[in-house]
């Protein structure tokens, strides 16, 4: 369960539980009953096609760095995450959310930090953010003590369990490997609300993965992960003028081409990766300014 990416201590690293270890596959659950349902209550086509920012506060940011692991869990250390974390911290203060920063949070630790925030009142707030900055895996992330599912930690935050965030954007920002594959690239040519709705409790999400299903993410141990370096340079240049989903195409553009991994491991020389962007969001999301 280490980071082997870092041997060497130099270069690129790799953000995932073990080189060339692969999770077994999750049990598929019984596949759940479909319904031909009658459609609900039309939502009035005048309302806003952007996400109110008319708030006293535009939200909390809650950013979890783990850096240092158990010995038990034979990961090493995430060399250049602190690097990351500043980042994020230096971003996210500046577009104005209130920051809320853990360091070396173990699984319980993580789930109670976050089943905290979303049991505050978020009436006064326009949205929410979370970093996540860890090991991981295809569907989970690491605590210092072991893993835990992603979508148990976000989903204190769906609508039937955070009613004051039900409408707001919820944004999560996840730096970690999702698998053990490894990208080698290709060349190419160059070429203001009053009304009530019923919505779902799984909208207004926006997951912004480091990278896309099965794959390494790259973190270099002096500057700070490919995928975070990309974000905070992005947000800082285009928040003022770009909606989110635009400045996230900005970041994949940018992880895409101007990052490639440079290892003395052999076989992780010369590498691509390409973050993946989820999309809940039912509006357009413009930083206010």
């Amino acid at each position: 369960m280490c980071d082997d990416g870092d041997a060497g201590s130099w270069g690129d690293a790799v953000d995932a539980l073990k080189i060339f270890s692969k999770r077994p596959p999750a049990a598929s659950a019984d596949a759940a009953e479909e319904t031909d349902a009658v459609p609900g209550s039309k939502v009035d086509m005048r309302d806003s096609c952007r996400y109110s920012m008319d708030f006293p506060s535009l939200g909390t940011c809650v950013i979890i760095n783990n850096k240092n692991f158990d010995k038990s869990t034979g990961m090493k250390a995430r060399e250049g995450t602190d690097v990351d974390a500043a980042a994020a911290m230096k971003t996210f203060s500046a577009l104005g959310f209130t920051l809320k920063v853990a360091n070396d949070q173990t699984v319980a630790q993580m789930k109670e930090l976050l089943f905290r925030v979303s049991q505050e009142d978020h009436g006064a707030r326009a949205s929410f953010v979370c970093v996540l900055l860890s090991h991981g895996d295809e569907g989970v992330v690491y605590g210092t003590d072991g893993c835990e599912k992603l979508d148990t930690l976000t989903g204190y935050f769906k609508g039937n369990r955070c009613r004051s965030l039900v409408g707001k954007p919820k944004l999560f920002f996840i730096q970690a490997c999702r698998g053990s594959d490894l990208d080698d690239g290709v060349e190419c040519d160059s070429v203001a609300e009053q009304t009530t709705a019923r919505i779902p409790v799984e909208a207004d999400f926006l997951y912004a993965y480091s990278t896309v299903p099965g794959y390494y993410s790259w973190r270099n141990t002096y500057n700070g992960s490919w995928f975070v370096q990309a974000l905070c340079d992005m947000l800082a240049r285009h928040s003022k003028d770009l909606d989110l989903l635009q400045i996230m195409t900005r970041v994949n553009h940018k992880v895409a081409l101007d990052f490639q991994s440079s290892s003395n491991l052999p076989g992780f020389s010369g590498k691509k990766q390409i973050p993946c962007i989820v999309s809940m969001l039912t509006k357009e999301f413009y930083f206010p300014h």
